[in-house]
């Protein structure tokens, strides 16, 4: 419910105002949300830094699709198909993550 009132409220306010709806987005309200559900359910430190971290690095595969999906919009590319293509490239990047991550000591 917490959930679908965020996705409302920043649609209302990106209708009117898209920077600052746009700012309301970046917010990593989920991300907290989750980490206080989990310290609820655990209270386990350990693990919520281990929940921190890999947010963290999970964060930047994510980006490149913010700037891809304005380009092709830019260019004349039809939304939903310029949607796809940034989830297809976010999709491939978390994979790339996941594989070269560890090799660098990441524990995601």
């Amino acid at each position: 419910m917490v959930s679908g009132a965020i996705i409302a409220a920043v649609s209302e306010i990106a209708k009117r105002y898209p920077g600052f709806g746009a700012l309301v987005a970046s917010l990593p309200l989920v991300s907290v949300l989750g980490m206080i559900w989990l310290w609820r359910d655990t209270q386990d430190p350990v693990r919520i830094a281990a929940h921190a971290g890999a947010t963290f690095w999970f964060v930047l595969p994510s980006l490149p699709m913010f700037l891809l999906i304005p380009a092709l919009l830019r260019h004349g590319t039809p939304f939903w198909l310029a949607l796809a293509l940034g989830c297809a490239l976010t999709i491939a990047l978390y994979l790339a993550m996941t594989w070269i991550g560890p090799r660098f000591g990441l524990r995601l």
